[in-house]
């Protein structure tokens, strides 16, 4: 009787259903006999869609587990070989690019480790951590979109800021630079608020001695390249000189700022899609952790009531 108190104990503190088997086999084992009454057991069965579910959740969080590993790896891949670490470079860390990606695949890795293990092993405890970092994950999506909203002036002085910071270290950050250049390219702008911003720079600063000196980076020009297929990277040397009337056959005088501010306007139907689409997959994956998690308690209490039921007889 001692015995089964025991395992009534082991019950109610909330172990897995895994756990409760394992239980009830180290008990028979000890040379109690299974074909007594008093240990003929209840086996409660999950349905077909509780199955369904469970496998789903552990197959969706295999799959941004190791998409959550590539990403932390390629950033600390990144930060390494920059030699972000050291000790000259450890002050501008923070404006870093890839300290994003490391950021990224650090949170994937954890929220998804979290939801994969505790689906296959059916551990309420780890569940319970993957709802409760969704749910979080879910209120703070929500609370940054709501003040994106209703402070878009601060919004676009962060941007400007981090546009600024950008082109400040344009030469000596590749990432930077590239990051900086596509954006130039596939909005057609120049600068944060307008091509002479570019003075920032302590290269294109005109009283610098070198010969980009009073010039802009090539992806500010209208047409970079020579007949067509040759880059020309010296295409926008001089152009803070130039008046906005011969600058602008030259480079692209609007600022970045500003074709953010149109590209957004024009895609808003695509981008509250994704953002919908998004949302509605991590509030299902709530939902299923938190069927699960039902499913495994009321798996339990079963367990646990067959038990009682047949000490008592």
């Amino acid at each position: 009787m001692c015995d089964v108190k025991c395992i009534l104990l082991c019950l109610k503190a909330g172990s897995g259903k895994g756990d409760v088997e394992e239980e009830i086999t180290e008990e028979t084992n000890n040379g109690l006999d299974n074909n007594s009454p008093a240990f003929t057991r209840i086996q409660p069965r999950y349905s077909l869609m509780d199955y369904f579910l469970k496998y789903l959740l552990f197959l969706c969080n295999l799959v941004f587990t190791v998409l959550g590993l590539v990403i932390l790896g390629l950033g600390m891949w990144g930060l390494i070989s920059k030699e972000s670490f050291a000790q000259e470079k450890i002050s501008s860390i923070g404006t870093d690019p890839m300290l994003v990606l490391v950021t990224l695949g650090f949170v994937l890795t954890i929220l998804c480790l979290s939801g994969c293990v505790g689906s296959l092993r059916e551990n309420c405890w780890l569940l319970r951590l993957f709802s409760a970092l969704v749910l979080v994950l879910i209120s703070v999506q929500v609370l940054v979109a709501i003040l994106a909203y209703t402070l878009q002036d601060e919004v676009g002085n962060y941007l400007r800021s981090g546009m600024l910071a950008a082109m400040v270290r344009y030469q000596d950050d590749l990432d930077l630079r590239f990051i900086t250049d596509e954006i130039q390219s596939n909005l057609q702008c120049c600068g944060a608020d307008n091509y002479r911003d570019w003075e920032i720079n302590i290269y294109y600063n005109c009283s610098a001695p070198g010969v980009l000196a009073c010039g802009v980076p090539a992806t500010c020009c209208v047409d970079p390249l020579e007949n067509g297929t040759v880059w020309n990277s010296q295409c926008g040397v001089g152009a803070q000189q130039l008046d906005e009337f011969t600058a602008q056959s030259v480079i692209f005088l609007g600022g970045c700022l500003g074709g953010i501010s149109r590209w957004v306007e024009q895609h808003q139907g695509l981008i509250g899609i994704v953002s919908i689409v998004i949302l509605g997959v991590q509030i299902l994956a709530l939902f299923i952790s938190t069927r699960l998690l039902e499913s495994i308690q009321s798996l339990t209490a079963s367990f646990g009531a067959g038990l009682k039921l047949k000490t008592e007889r």
